[in-house]
């Protein structure tokens, strides 16, 4: 059976988490809202934030390091045995990839992107930030947006999500735009609102879990009905209390005075539906050719959401975060890595360490493709511990290769690690190493890092 068509069936489990966190620090932690101890585990975490504190000498520092968001998040999901895949920031707009270390080689041509749209296109603190991959062969998007605010500016929400699918280029070319491929996930703070009804009877309507009196003046409901491009995207029953607007550290909706801009007391805002998660199912059309319909037969993926709510115990922002879970149910058209990679022999800092690798089908390899060492909770890519570059020239299929780390690079105590390949060109894991031990090194008990042992016994 060849590397590229294997043909297996899988399903998959998605958690999405969209939150506004209004500027806020994070909070103490987040193990309820990526409901880690549930079951089935999670194969992919998508995350996506809105107002992310973007001060000027805050998201300076946050290019050069990781926000706290995703620190705490990489913090979270690491001991699980989770890697940060990719990740795009657009001032306060953010969007996390996660998935578990055995998905990594066969998540592949990974591209992120984004678009402004506040104020005339050239502020970040409106628009949309992209992820998109391909996961075992099939091709996913997803697309985090915060639109434009306020009751009256439905519409404009519509152009804005409308402009950001028209102008975001993905760099690669079979899906050069978000449309284009096999599913696309639309969520983040889309601001929509509950129009036409009073403050009584919303309040009224959500105190008594009476959510669908209130879906036919949703104005994203009431858009999908007149916009062909919304009708393209389904959306789970809106069963959960509106997630906007709360006091914060509370379940208590805007008790807040609003200033107008000449001092008069102002309206408290309605609660809505504001933070949504939506998907795509790019559909068959006529235009398309025998081959990607036969293809499409062979490889089916099929979207099924599970769970589409809220969590009300998070407090720090006015929003509350929204989570689906969703099961992909696939048949994957690979089931072998792109490289295999081994640790050749003992590995130790007192000697230079030896990486065998393979190549086991074709991809477009990179002069500036490298093997790193990781721990074997790492928690993305770039959290290695030492690394060596691949050979600079394209090696044969099956061919065995070897490289040399050098000896001052490697940990000096011990501890399991994984290496992995890690392709330029696709900005991707695209093979793994099975876990390994490093030998405590003789340097360490003359640095004094453990101490001598003699007969068994600690000096």
């Amino acid at each position: 059976m060849s590397a590229r068509r294997a043909g297996s069936k899988q399903a998959c489990r998605l958690q999405m988490v969209t939150w506004n966190v209004g500027t806020a620090e994070p909070p103490p932690d987040v193990i309820s809202l990526l409901r880690l101890d549930s079951q089935p585990a999670t194969d992919l975490y998508v995350i996506g934030l809105q107002e992310v504190s973007a001060s000027p000498v805050r998201y300076i520092s946050d290019l050069i390091m990781d926000d706290s968001w995703s620190h705490l998040f990489m913090d979270t999901l690491a001991p699980k045995g989770y890697v940060k895949v990719t990740s795009i920031r657009m001032q306060g707009l953010l969007i996390l990839l996660f998935a578990k270390q055995a998905h990594l080689p066969f998540i592949r041509n990974v591209r992120t992107t984004y678009t402004r749209t506040g104020i005339f296109g050239y502020w970040g603190n409106k628009g949309g930030v992209s992820i998109r991959l391909s996961f075992y062969g099939h091709l996913l998007c997803f697309l985090n947006c915060h639109l434009a605010a306020h009751m009256n500016y439905a519409l404009q929400r519509v152009d804005e999500f409308e402009y950001i699918l028209e102008t975001q280029e993905l760099d690669i070319h079979d899906t050069p735009n978000v449309l284009d491929h096999k599913v696309v996930f639309w969520f983040g703070d889309l601001n929509f609102r509950i129009a036409d009804h009073g403050m009584h009877f919303l309040r009224s309507s959500i105190d008594g879990g009476r959510f669908k009196l209130l879906w036919q003046k949703d104005q994203l409901t009431m858009l999908k009905k007149k916009e062909p491009l919304l009708q393209e995207f389904e959306e789970g029953p809106l069963d959960f209390k509106p997630t906007y607007k709360f006091d914060k550290f509370s379940d208590t909706y805007d008790t807040s005075i609003q200033k107008t801009w000449f001092g008069f007391n102002g309206k408290k805002r309605k609660p809505a539906w504001t933070d949504r998660i939506l998907w795509r199912v790019k559909p068959k059309t006529g235009d398309d050719d025998r081959s990607a319909v036969d293809d499409d037969d062979e490889y089916p993926l099929k979207v099924v959401q599970d769970v589409y709510t809220c969590n009300m115990e998070y407090g720090v922002s006015d929003h509350k975060p929204v989570t689906g879970i969703f099961t992909l149910e696939l048949r994957k058209r690979y089931e072998s890595p792109l490289v295999n990679v081994t640790a050749e022999g003992v590995w130790s800092a007192d000697e230079d360490a030896v990486v065998s690798y393979s190549v086991q089908d074709t991809f477009p390899s990179c002069t500036y493709d490298w093997i790193g060492l990781y721990k074997t909770n790492f928690k993305s890519p770039y959290d290695y511990v030492a690394f060596a570059w691949a050979k600079d020239y394209e090696v044969p299929l099956n061919e065995v290769v070897k490289v040399t780390m050098r000896r001052d690079d490697l940990p000096l105590l011990s501890g399991q690690y994984v290496l992995g390949y890690f392709s330029t060109n696709m900005q991707s894991i695209i093979g793994l190493s099975p876990p390994f031990q490093i030998q405590e090194s003789k340097l360490a008990v003359l640095e004094g890092l453990v101490p001598e042992n003699i007969n068994g016994m600690g000096k």
